[in-house]
């Protein structure tokens, strides 16, 4: 029986199954464009989230939409569902809006670059300062404590890019045995523990992924929540709406 909820008045009980009979009401109006798919972020030592929440930490995972902070150390669990390369022209820090200039795919013809030994951007030859920047955008299903599941995006640049590939190396060697011998596993068929873990080289420290398979799928509603969401991006349905985050980022990820 659900409860009456307000407070006092001849009111009648609400039913939860009202809800279910007027389900996606009000929602025809809305498309993938009007929705912000979740990204999920290392936050770095100048990230402002720091000064606002009263747990987070360096190294921690950020939900840009919920605003939830995971600790680094435990991680998150994500199903691995779509994966894309792009090519990201960028203005330079502080000027425009903080959207991308283009995104390129790599089918795509670039802008002629050249790279600055000092900071390892790739500016474009011409250009008002301007540059491109390799990103590779990791689409999962996140898998929250409570067994539910939402969709987000993990984008790797800089010194994570062999992380990336790492993963895709990781998702891609997965061999499922079948009745008619081994195959290969698709892509969102199994569950990995994402961590952080602090690196460094001689040019400075920054927090970086370290990702683990844990095995296969058991829930089937998850498995085609994941197949629905993996469908949705390859037919271009998912729109990603990057900002630039150069200045969290900077000093945190020294190239």
């Amino acid at each position: 029986m659900a409860k009456d909820v307000t407070k006092g008045g001849n009111t009648a009980v609400m039913d939860l199954a009202m809800f279910e009979e007027d389900a996606g009401f009000g929602m025809e109006n809305m498309g993938q464009e009007d929705l912000a798919l979740p990204f999920l972020k290392i936050l770095s030592g100048l990230d402002p989230i720091l000064d606002t929440h009263e747990t987070a930490r360096k190294g921690d995972i950020y939900n840009t939409v919920s605003g939830k902070v995971y600790k680094g150390k435990d991680g998150i669990r994500v199903v691995p569902c779509a994966y894309q390369r792009r090519f990201i022209q960028w203005q330079p820090r502080g000027q425009g809006s903080g959207a991308p200039m283009n995104i390129f795919t790599p089918n795509d013809t670039l802008p002629k670059v050249e790279r600055d030994a000092s900071d390892n951007k790739d500016y474009v030859v011409g250009g008002d300062g301007d540059y491109i920047e390799e990103t590779h955008q990791h689409f999962v299903v996140l898998i929250n404590e409570d067994g539910s599941a939402e969709t987000a995006l993990i984008a790797m640049k800089s010194t994570q890019l062999k992380k990336s590939r790492k993963w895709n190396s990781m998702v891609s060697s997965t061999m499922i045995k079948g009745k008619n011998g081994p195959f290969q596993a698709p892509r969102c068929s199994h569950v990995y523990s994402l961590k952080t873990l602090s690196e460094e080289n001689s040019k400075g420290s920054w927090h970086g992924w370290e990702m683990s398979r844990e095995g296969p799928i058991q829930d089937a509603n998850l498995y085609n929540q994941c197949k629905t969401f993996a469908k949705s991006v390859t037919e271009g349905d998912v729109v990603v709406k990057h900002q630039d985050e150069t200045e969290t980022d900077k000093g945190d990820a020294p190239f």
